[in-house]
């Protein structure tokens, strides 16, 4: 069988914006685009990405800020996955498990020429979906890990909450057991 290259399948003008558009702007092109991430783009080059979960974050950590003061490129990462053209969709895939990303940039001579996203692969290629399976088992393990880092076991006594003797875990500045977290 032929081999299937990211350039076969990519979408070739995905949603981009410009790095000085604030993050309301960038909220309602996606909106308005139906998509959950913009690539930042300047003069043809990928200088950053923003996705929903991006601006949630910003919306969270900088709630003092008005969203239309606040620039895409600030919040961007500054490493981006990307892929090229030539690559074939099992390499875009691979990929995709290793930085744990659903959608990556397609880079050809340092100019952006398009996005390949899992929905790209799987709509061209349905016998794929076991991988895909296995790819947000390993997203959401790595959930579970930061969860269980965040919330440890500090020690045996009694619940700030509800009074019980237990194991307690340290949660919003208290020492609280596992059955008043989960009802909080």
């Amino acid at each position: 069988m032929k081999k299937i290259f990211v350039s076969d399948i990519m979408t070739r003008e995905p949603v981009t914006i410009e790095p000085n558009a604030d993050l309301l702007e960038c909220a309602r092109k996606m909106v308005r685009k139906n998509v959950g991430s913009l690539l930042i783009v300047s003069k043809k080059r990928l200088v950053g990405f923003i996705s929903q979960r991006d601006i949630l974050w910003a919306l969270i950590k900088k709630s003092k800020e008005d969203l239309s003061k606040i620039k895409a490129i600030n919040i961007s990462p500054k490493k981006i996955a990307k892929i090229s053209p030539d690559r074939t969709i099992e390499e875009a895939l691979d990929k995709m498990k290793q930085v744990k990303f659903e959608r990556l940039p397609v880079i050809h001579d340092g100019e952006l020429v398009g996005m390949i996203t899992i929905r790209d692969i799987l709509n061209f290629k349905p016998e794929f979906y076991p991988e895909l399976e296995e790819f947000a088992k390993i997203k959401e393990e790595a959930r579970k890990i930061k969860r269980v880092q965040a919330t440890k076991i500090v020690s045996e006594g009694v619940c700030e909450e509800c009074g019980n003797r237990d194991f307690l875990l340290r949660f919003n500045g208290m020492l609280i057991c596992e059955s008043c977290k989960n009802s909080m």
